[in-house]
């Protein structure tokens, strides 16, 4: 059709924001330096940018420990890999490790174990759950 005003639609910006130059943050590379100093086999995996998230890496250390930080775009995935010197995988092709879910997953049974414990402390004081203190 055409556009009875003359106005253009303006187009929508789609791509989420990025880092300066496409690479590593400054804050977010001396997070990663600062998380990986002292730890032994890291490795890290590359989450594929989405509509609301700019790429992104997840650095797995031997015990399942992990961060996550945004790197910009593609120029930030050499960058990562130079300045931490660990192995980079997409996490796309390799999946996230066994030593991180497993570690993601003994958290979240704590957690509810702690939950748990707390209610029962309650209710054994005589706090019910349904009556407002």
């Amino acid at each position: 059709m055409f556009n009875l005003f003359g106005r253009r639609s303006a187009k929508p910006s789609l791509r989420p924001p990025r880092a300066p130059g496409e690479t590593i943050r400054t804050e977010d590379a001396a997070e990663l330096k600062a998380w990986a100093r002292g730890r032994a086999f890291i490795e890290a995996f590359i989450e594929p940018e989405t509509l609301v998230n700019e790429m992104s890496a997840v650095v797995v250390d031997e015990n399942g420990e992990f961060i996550r930080r945004r790197i910009g775009g593609p120029k930030g995935i050499d960058a990562l890999s130079k300045m931490l010197g660990c192995p980079v995988y997409d996490v796309e092709e390799t999946g996230y490790p066994q030593r991180m879910r497993k570690r993601i997953e003994r958290e979240r049974i704590l957690r509810k174990r702690a939950e748990q414990r707390q209610r029962r402390e309650a209710f054994e004081r005589g706090e019910l759950p349904d009556t407002p203190p």
